[in-house]
């Protein structure tokens, strides 16, 4: 398998490949997140303002044992299996699997500490049983990671959509019988679990399944790995830092709104991660053997990650009085321009995201830890006060500032002595135009139907760039493909 793994990505067809892959991906999951919005429409709808913002504050404190438990081990994980052989590899995937068991066992036990001593009892558990659903999803996750390295993302997308699907038919059962709170947090556990048994089956005959605890080669590879492992930490901390400042310094029905905007973005969140890590594995390949080709994918993910944002950003901006209304119903009105603000995170983060896998590729560890630290104490500096004097308002509007600025400043970061990296930035100004045309609708048609506004405004804006020929060729041929021309 491993043959296989390497004359595919060193050949012509990886690029292809990863397109195929990444979008298969985004489309599984956004097949997924159409089921997901209506189980979690049932779930605002069924906790109220105040226990939505409970429910997304024990979530979000989990995620944070996610980020740190990662380590980056995850990317780390992919780039070395896409470039180890025999043993070496072996052995990499067994300790890969023994380090995240270790790690999220203190970080839950942590975790699950702090939220005892800074909210009440029942929140307290609710992030200890959110805590076990960071265990059997690190597991799953691990072992899924020679599935990403092969580029075997259609495994992956099947993977990801059953777990999504099997979150909402619990969601569903759990309103039907009136739970409180707690049930619903023990949902993650029980969906990660039930495609655990698959991904094992599937990996079996690549990497052994059983654990590592070889401390000796765990402080081997710590040297290379603690770094980027500290910035991956930063960076968690740095995505939900938001969210516990307004919880602790806004009202709770502050919170709350921030809470499912905050959720909204969150699942779309996601979308970077699928469609840039699908070409990860050739960054890696490229870094090690070609560094030209590692220019030209590097600028081709630039070119398509820009377009995927800024229609993102774009639709909801535009949709989000109706996606909140579909989240949250009459309730949660007032979180809606919270929404639109934030919707500017996903542009930025899809820039970002292409940056951060460029410089993982060429090992830059501490070139991610400055920027993600610099940026967490940042967040931290310019949300505080404006929580303070606009609550959640406040908070959306430092949360885009911060990430634009990351975003642009990743970019110079990676480019900066490397001139073959260099992105070609034609592509930005045409999206702006399309991106500005787009709009136009949805400022000048005050009555049209929000959905209709959306749909109107993402016409405009494919058109454009289509006749501007803003998309890549490889994207371009795909889509030529998918349309019979």
């Amino acid at each position: 398998m491993a043959g296989m793994t390497d004359d595919l990505l060193s050949s012509p067809e990886a690029g292809a490949t990863a397109v195929r892959g990444g979008a298969l991906r985004v489309v599984s999951f956004a097949g997924g997140s159409l089921f997901s919005i209506l189980g979690a429409a049932l779930l605002f709808r069924h906790l109220g303002v105040v226990d939505s913002g409970r429910y997304t504050t024990a979530l979000s404190l989990a995620a944070v044992v996610t980020g740190f438990t990662d380590l980056g081990l995850t990317a780390i994980g992919m780039r070395e299996m896409a470039t180890l052989e025999g043993e070496r590899r072996a052995r990499m995937a067994r300790n890969l699997l023994g380090i995240r068991l270790a790690v999220t066992v203190i970080g839950v036990v942590l975790v699950t500490a702090f939220a005892f001593a800074a909210y009440d009892t029942a929140l307290g558990f609710g992030v200890l049983i959110a805590g076990v659903g960071v265990l059997v999803a690190n597991v799953q996750s691990t072992l899924s990671v020679p599935l990403m390295a092969q580029l075997r993302l259609g495994w992956v997308s099947i993977l990801d959509l059953v777990r999504q699907l099997a979150g909402v038919l619990m969601i569903v059962l759990l309103v039907l019988v009136g739970a409180k709170l707690l049930p619903f947090l023990a949902m993650p556990a029980i969906a990660a679990a039930i495609v655990l048994v698959p991904t094992a089956l599937l990996v079996r005959g690549d990497i052994p399944l059983r654990p590592s605890f070889e401390f000796a080669y765990w402080r081997e590879i710590a040297a290379p790995v603690f770094t980027y492992s500290i910035a991956v930490a930063a960076g968690t901390l740095y995505i939900r830092a938001a969210i516990v400042i307004v919880s602790l310094m806004a009202s709770e029905q502050q919170l709350g709104y921030f809470s499912i905007s905050f959720r909204v973005v969150e699942v779309l969140l996601l979308i970077p991660a699928l469609l840039v890590g699908a070409a990860f594995p050739i960054f890696a390949r490229a870094a090690r053997d070609d560094p030209e080709r590692l220019g030209y994918a590097l600028g081709r993910v630039f070119d398509v990650a820009l377009i995927a944002g800024v229609g993102l950003t774009l639709a909801l901006a535009i949709g989000a009085p109706l996606a909140i209304e579909v989240m949250g119903g009459s309730d949660f009105e007032p979180a809606a321009p919270i929404l639109a603000i934030q919707s500017v995170v996903l542009t930025a983060t899809f820039v970002h995201t292409v940056w951060s896998y460029g410089m993982l590729s060429l090992h830059l560890h501490r070139t991610i830890l400055a920027l993600n630290v610099t940026a967490l104490v940042v967040l931290v500096a310019v949300v505080s006060p404006l929580v303070a004097i606009d609550g959640a308002r406040g908070a959306a509007i430092g949360v885009a500032v911060v990430e634009v600025g990351a975003a642009i400043a990743g970019g110079i970061l990676l480019v900066r002595g490397r001139r073959h990296l260099r992105p070609r930035l034609a592509v930005v100004w045409k999206v702006a135009l399309a991106a500005a045309l787009a709009a136009a609708p949805a400022l000048l048609l005050a009555d049209v139907p929000v959905a209709a506004a959306v749909a109107l405004s993402l016409g405009v804006y494919g058109g454009v760039l289509l006749v501007l020929r803003a998309f890549p060729q490889e994207l371009d041929a795909l889509l030529r493909r998918r349309g019979g021309g």
